[in-house]
């Protein structure tokens, strides 16, 4: 599978089990940023936990479910991004994503997002649907649907357990037609 440019020096790949130590190094070293939104963190204790992280995404690319991809800058691993599964079925998918703080405000996030969407979501696998769960009061992961114009569609009560308390989820979403109408000429 290729690299999917974003801008100089920023791309997409897909994760690779050889990028386990690079990618661990980046959520070692950012376990306090990373934490406090991320249920993860704490149980990525070493390598191999992210060995078999990606070893797991790579089944789910082979089950045909989605891709996970590193967001690199100036080679270095800055985050990743993938979509939880797919329903085929209803033609829909949800994203996560985490970038480590020193990437953070170089429009990485949002053009790989859109990046994401253009090449997979809506362009390969012809999805209808894509949705955007993030906490309530997690500004800058909100910040990515909003600023690409998702639709607000609620607010789910109590929906995760995170370091020791429940936290309440925005959903966003996008629909291919919205897609289609509104982003494919002011994107391409």
């Amino acid at each position: 599978m290729r690299e999917i440019p974003l801008f100089e020096h920023a791309c997409l790949k897909p994760l690779l089990v050889e990028d386990a130590v690079e990618m661990f190094t980046a959520i070692d070293s950012n376990r306090i940023h990373l934490r406090e939104w991320l249920p993860w963190v704490d149980d990525t204790k070493v390598v191999e936990d992210t060995v078999e992280f990606i070893t797991l995404t790579l089944e789910q690319k082979a089950r045909n479910q989605g891709i996970h991809f590193g967001i690199w800058y100036k080679g270095r691993l800055a985050g990743t991004l993938g979509v939880h599964r797919i329903d085929w079925h209803n033609g829909k998918t949800t994203m996560g994503y985490w970038l480590t703080e020193s990437f953070q405000g170089k429009g990485l996030m949002t053009s790989a997002v859109i990046a994401y969407m253009r090449e997979y979501i809506f362009g390969v696998w012809q999805l209808n649907k894509l949705e955007i769960h993030a906490a309530t009061q997690n500004s800058r992961s909100r910040a990515i649907p909003e600023r690409l114009g998702f639709h607000q569609d609620g607010v789910l009560r109590q929906n995760e357990y995170l370091n020791g308390r429940y936290v309440d989820h925005v959903v966003y979403s996008l629909v291919a037609e919205e897609w289609q109408r509104n982003y494919t000429k002011n994107l391409d």
